[in-house]
């Protein structure tokens, strides 16, 4: 058997706190909320472990200070199976949280504001970026990297000719004709139904599949909340339904999402394959409260599609 290869997983990592509510207050509007649990989170962490949940080997890089609470956040990766030998550190940075609402079945999510420093690689960690492998991130983190001069799409360019292939998740923000350089050439773009309408309004299959040439992206997918997923490959459209379970925390869905699937494509699963897994996978993470909800074994995974699988939206 050849060696697995290592995916590296380069964006936030943050302590979580929750808090729940009742409703979601109106600008100069009042509401109680109710403290609950914290939780070691942030979007790409979020996927990194669940990347090694899975059995993948995982890389995580991120910039944070030197405090207790950075070591913490560190440690708590370490334990999920996701190593953190690559990370970058300035003193000056404020601790990394995000503060959760849960208001019904949904959430609001406030970040703390760290600042868009620079985030300069390590010549071991270009090395390692440097080899075939999956790279997930994203968007604004793709403009603050540097290494040997190289920034940016220059850097993302190098690493695509040494075999790194680059998911991106675009979450909700989708993007913008001024991201359009850093998007060239990606191997997968992820983002959820609020991100895609941003990205592309109400494209059709014909229009998509001419903008991905434009582009030479390699496959678009959209999440579709409950309802699963659909990816676009550059010739047609691919769906896959999601599973009917009790919601608890949306918190980490999509991150649960990007992770199992770049595990499943890392595993040379077809597209459809990767999918159902990616979607099994984060349907059951919204069962379950805190962020890394989504963490699980494949074992567990195939017990849950197995018990769910008449449950499907």
């Amino acid at each position: 058997m050849p060696e697995a290869r290592t995916a590296f997983f380069i964006g936030d990592v943050a302590l979580d706190d929750y808090f729940t509510a009742e409703r979601w207050p109106d600008i100069a509007d009042k509401a109680l909320v109710r403290e609950a649990k914290s939780y070691v989170g942030g979007m790409i962490a979020n996927a990194a472990s669940v990347h090694a949940g899975l059995g993948g080997r995982t890389e995580f890089i991120s910039l944070l200070n030197d405090s207790q609470l950075s070591a913490r956040l560190c440690m708590a990766l370490n334990e999920t199976g996701v190593s953190t030998r690559h990370m970058l550190h300035d003193p000056s940075l404020a601790d990394s949280r995000n503060l959760i609402f849960l208001v019904g079945d949904e959430h609001v999510v406030l970040i703390i504001e760290m600042g868009n420093q620079p985030m300069q690689l390590t010549p071991e960690a270009l090395a390692g970026l440097r080899t075939p492998g999956y790279l997930y991130m994203s968007l604004g983190r793709t403009k603050r990297l540097r290494a040997e001069g190289l920034q940016g799409r220059e850097l993302l360019a190098d690493f695509r000719r040494h075999g790194r292939k680059l998911i991106l998740d675009l979450d909700v923000d989708g993007f913008s004709a001024g991201d359009l350089d850093y998007l060239h050439g990606a191997d997968v773009l992820i983002m959820n139904q609020i991100g895609f309408g941003h990205a592309f309004g109400d494209i059709d299959l014909a229009g998509m599949n001419a903008w991905m040439r434009k582009h030479q992206v390699g496959m678009v997918i959209r999440t579709l909340a409950a309802a699963g997923a659909e990816a676009f490959d550059g010739q047609g459209r691919i769906e896959v339904r999601g599973y009917k379970v009790p919601v608890i925390d949306v918190t980490g869905a999509g991150d649960t999402f990007g992770g199992a699937l770049t595990y499943a494509l890392g595993e040379n699963l077809s597209v459809p394959e990767a999918l159902e897994l990616a979607i099994a996978a984060a349907s059951r993470a919204v069962a379950i409260e805190g962020p890394q909800g989504g963490v699980a074994s494949l074992e567990t995974i195939k017990r849950f599609r197995a018990e769910f699988a008449q449950k499907r939206s």
